[in-house]
């Protein structure tokens, strides 16, 4: 496997030197604050992850308070009292994205958190408790038993929380199997996902860099050359 510090001159240089690689990794993440994150705010960025899926991010953020008026706040557990006929009228409610099949996740992702925040006492909690070297697994976890959280969906949540998560785009592929790992074009196998999860284990260990960051700087190493401004309106961080 190539050095993960011949990984990082590479991306520097492409984005202009050092200082401005660094200023487009984001805060250092902190998976045990996650911990503090009330079940409402956890089931507002499931959503909103999951509306943003497939659309243009910043078309669901300006939209963002009228989903969180048309969706109660996202209470978990005010949620799950409300009738068929509150769901059904959603799908007309101009104050968000009217898709039948996203709203509906809503609703099973309300019990999903409200299940897993009475066996930890918290969701946040649950998350904090997950083992930082075995996003693969949590993954899983949240494909198998949330609506609408695999793939990409799912680690754009755990980023968007602050949980340290890689997230496997295409250039961030494409910069592991540049580097020497023998994966897919598009990594989803278990077998591919267990040795993505175990070279970026090994990168933290050699770097001492959080999973996020190592993750953005394969993504800024390889393909198209994206400039520092179009990354941060991208990502919402300009």
């Amino acid at each position: 496997m190539t050095d993960f510090q011949k990984i990082r001159q590479r991306a520097a240089k492409r984005k202009g030197g050092e200082a401005q690689l660094s200023s487009l990794l984001g805060p250092v993440p902190d998976n045990a604050a996650v911990a503090d994150i009330a079940d409402d705010r956890i089931l507002s960025t499931m959503a909103e992850r999951i509306f943003a899926a497939g659309f243009v991010w910043r078309v669901i953020e300006q939209k963002w308070p009228g989903f969180e008026e048309a969706f109660l706040r996202f209470e978990p557990k005010r949620l799950l009292f409300q009738p068929d006929d509150f769901w059904h009228d959603l799908a007309s409610d101009q104050r968000i994205v009217r898709n039948p099949e996203k709203i509906k996740s809503v609703r099973d992702n309300a019990a999903f958190v409200e299940r897993v925040s009475k066996e930890h006492g918290g969701f946040g909690e649950f998350l904090a408790n997950w083992p930082a070297d075995d996003q693969v697994g949590l993954m899983a976890y949240l494909g198998k038993h949330g609506s609408r959280l695999g793939g990409n969906t799912g680690q754009y949540f755990l980023r968007w929380l602050g949980w340290d998560a890689f997230v496997i785009s295409s250039d961030m592929a494409a910069a592991l199997r540049d580097a020497g790992l023998d994966i897919a074009e598009s990594p989803t196998s278990k077998r591919d996902l267990d040795k993505i999860q175990a070279q970026i284990n090994q990168w933290v260990a050699d770097t001492r860099l959080p999973r996020r960051h190592i993750s953005r700087i394969l993504a800024m190493s390889i393909g198209e050359n994206h400039s520092p401004q179009s990354l941060r309106e991208y990502m919402g961080e300009d």
